[in-house]
């Protein structure tokens, strides 16, 4: 064999080398694209508390994903009310839920007369109490 047609088979080999790896590299990027796109964030639908009292329901809208309540100003939801604590509750939105948890409160935190003892999912039209404040759930409004 010729050493020219020696080199024209190197030429040829290191061509189909990186070809092949431009293809994979590309195939990666597709695929991760394609990943990325169903791994974006849904924004969390509009969470309204209304606290129930007399004469009429007082609302709380929150479009954040994390709502606290507490007696605490920096609370989300401040309540001036002795039977709640600093930092009571919190509700957050993942898994495409909303989801409440209690935050080592004195009183407790109540969803449908069920104590809070872990994170629980709550739906619409729940009915959320915290010490002695009662709360209706409204969400996606």
């Amino acid at each position: 064999m010729s050493g020219s047609f020696l080199l024209f088979l190197r030429l040829l080999l290191v061509l189909i080398l990186y070809s092949f790896l431009g293809w994979a590299l590309y195939t990666l990027w597709i695929d991760l694209k394609r990943q990325s796109s169903k791994l974006v964030i849904s924004p969390s639908p509009a969470l309204i508390l209304e606290r129930q009292v007399e004469p009429a329901p007082v609302p709380f809208r929150f479009t954040g994903s994390q709502v606290t309540i507490g007696r605490s100003p920096t609370c989300d939801c401040y309540i001036d009310d002795h039977t709640v604590s600093a930092t009571h509750t919190r509700l957050s939105f993942h898994s495409n839920q909303w989801w409440v948890e209690d935050l080592g409160s004195r009183n407790g935190t109540f969803l449908n007369q069920q104590r809070v003892t872990e994170e629980l999912v709550i739906a619409s039209e729940d009915e959320l109490r915290c010490g002695q404040v009662l709360f209706k759930i409204r969400l996606g409004e």
